[in-house]
């Protein structure tokens, strides 16, 4: 590992496969869905889908970011035990904001490297029509005039520290790029068409979610319940057709001037995804077919004001500890947080949009905090083996100032 990127690359550590639920519009079909259950939904499907036992998983690293039931401390491990992982393997929770996805990833490829474990599951999941109205100063008391009560997820998208909103961080980013509202709103057309025309694709991603129930042997059982007269679930439900026309008549969203608006921004969306990491000699063993080589991961840290351009120093850090370039790169997943934020990385690093984000992005499918990097990478693993390309690279920022970005490699290519 080089001392001035942090990073790792791996030799022999394969990502075995992957799924995901569709994702649902905020306060849509899985509005009612603790995360937790939504995980073991998903981290059940990948191991029914593999055929690997879930005996033969050494440990789950789970990704969350907004606690939104009363027993979310407990999340990893109850995905873990509803899987039916035996009770002696542990569990981990993990939180890099939006990178919180990929980061399960690399926690998982992290220890297989450490010969900790030979093969992990990496699960990503997040209900963000379940974030909460929270108090956080009324323990002892209410004090006149002083109640205090507010929408965690509203109040979550203020980084205090710079007293900057997300989406005015895409704000910065469009100034200092010179990016236009038209030039956000085309962007925004794109991930849409580009949605619409790869539904049959991702279709084949998706693990249908279904009113059931999980048990796990000497606990309580758990539970789905989809809303009254939804008996499956299994699309992203943004993904609609939206034309450039529909897009310049909306207002912005963070000041009169901005770019930004509520269709070229990200959708809010709830959802979970799972994959299985696995050590080489695991995968041979089993005459598995891994999706995709987990070849190198790294996180960097960027000013707070711009944390979307986040993916243009992960990429490049990432190609450094690699010793590839950009033209070795046959696709890239890059999450559209926002439109200026992603068009900002694009010019940075002068990349190729034919290559990037091919079957729609986050602004047109969504992005469900914790979920995005398996998503993301999944798609990628799974469009590099569809095209008979080598080299994929997914890629994040995160809120508070960061990068993430994974190097993938397609075994058959």
């Amino acid at each position: 590992m080089s001392e001035s990127i942090f990073g790792t690359s791996y030799d022999d550590i394969w990502l075995v496969d992957g799924l995901r639920t569709g994702f649902a519009d905020y306060t849509g079909a899985l509005r009612d869905i603790s995360p937790t259950d939504l995980g073991i939904k998903v981290a059940r499907g990948v191991l029914a889908q593999t055929g690997i036992a879930a005996a033969d998983i050494d440990a789950i690293v789970a990704g969350n970011v907004a606690q939104s039931s009363f027993d979310a401390y407990f999340l990893p491990r109850h995905i873990g035990l509803y899987a039916g992982l035996p009770i002696d393997k542990p569990s981990l929770l993990v939180h890099r904001l939006c990178g919180t996805g990929f980061e399960a990833i690399l926690q998982a490829a992290d220890a297989i490297k450490l010969g900790k474990g030979r093969s992990l599951l990496a699960v990503g999941t997040e209900s963000m029509s379940r974030n909460p109205v929270a108090s956080y100063t009324h323990r002892s008391g209410f004090k006149m005039g002083q109640v205090d009560f507010r929408d965690f997820l509203w109040e979550a998208t203020l980084d205090t520290a710079p007293d900057v909103r997300m989406g005015d961080t895409a704000e910065n980013i469009a100034r200092h790029y010179g990016i236009t509202r038209a030039e956000v709103d085309d962007f925004a057309a794109q991930s849409f068409a580009r949605a619409n025309e790869s539904a049959e694709f991702r279709a084949g991603e998706i693990l249908p979610v279904i009113s059931e129930e999980f048990q796990a042997e000497g606990f309580k059982s758990r539970s789905i319940r989809l809303p009254r007269g939804i008996s499956s679930f299994a699309e992203d439900d943004h993904v609609r057709p939206t034309p450039l026309a529909t897009l310049a008549k909306l207002k912005p969203a963070f000041g009169p001037d901005g770019v930004q608006t509520g269709g070229n921004s990200s959708a809010i969306v709830d959802g979970a995804g799972a994959a299985i990491i696995a050590q080489g000699g695991f995968v041979r063993d089993r005459a598995l077919s891994p999706l995709a080589r987990v070849v190198a991961g790294v996180a960097v840290g960027v000013p707070p004001q711009i944390m979307g351009i986040g993916p243009a120093p992960a990429i490049t850090n990432l190609l450094k500890l690699t010793g590839l370039t950009l033209a070795d790169i046959d696709r890239f997943e890059i999450n559209e947080a926002f439109g200026a934020q992603y068009l900002g990385v694009e010019r940075e690093l002068g990349l190729d949009r034919a290559k990037v984000n091919v079957n729609g992005g986050a602004i047109a499918i969504g992005h469900p905090l914790g979920v995005s990097g398996i998503r993301l990478t999944l798609t990628l693993a799974r469009e590099l083996k569809r095209r008979g390309l080598r080299y994929g690279i997914s890629s994040a920022c995160a809120g508070g100032g960061q990068g993430i970005a994974i190097l993938v490699e397609n075994p058959e290519a």
